[in-house]
């Protein structure tokens, strides 16, 4: 199993929404890093939900409901999407501050390249996640 963790602004589509969904399609990635991490996402890998923007921060965990497939919001390009739905929302958020302030935590995407919108979790950084949100898997 990998993990990952995946940005979306709250005001675009919240953990809220997502829950009520019950799901949806990973659509939209349009950066060839965070493509590439798509394409390697498989079935029931875990995926943390972090709400960027004004809250930076983790609010939820997911999994991986459908393996890369050919995004159908692209009208070009080799692009792709994963299918996610929601696994359940973190007992406390993990903030970004508490994230940097983590020495566990130094190699995490959201420090070394903030603006990457998908991106791979070791399972260590995972488990020091879960238990900076004082959530259970």
């Amino acid at each position: 199993m990998n993990y990952w963790l995946v940005k979306q602004e709250p005001e675009s589509y919240a953990w809220a929404n997502f829950v009520k969904d019950a799901g949806t399609a990973w659509t939209g990635v349009r950066n060839y890093q965070a493509r590439n991490h798509l394409r390697t996402m498989a079935v029931n890998d875990l995926v943390f939900y972090y709400h960027s923007g004004d809250e930076r921060e983790v609010v939820g965990l997911a999994k991986i409901s459908r393996a890369g497939y050919a995004d159908p919001t692209a009208s070009e390009g080799d692009w792709v999407c994963v299918d996610l739905v929601p696994v359940k929302s973190l007992v406390k958020p993990v903030s970004l501050s508490a994230i940097k302030a983590e020495p566990a935590l130094a190699t995490v995407g959201l420090v070394r390249q903030s603006r990457l919108s998908v991106m791979p979790l070791l399972p260590t950084e995972f488990k020091m996640m879960l238990k900076l949100s004082q959530t259970r898997m």
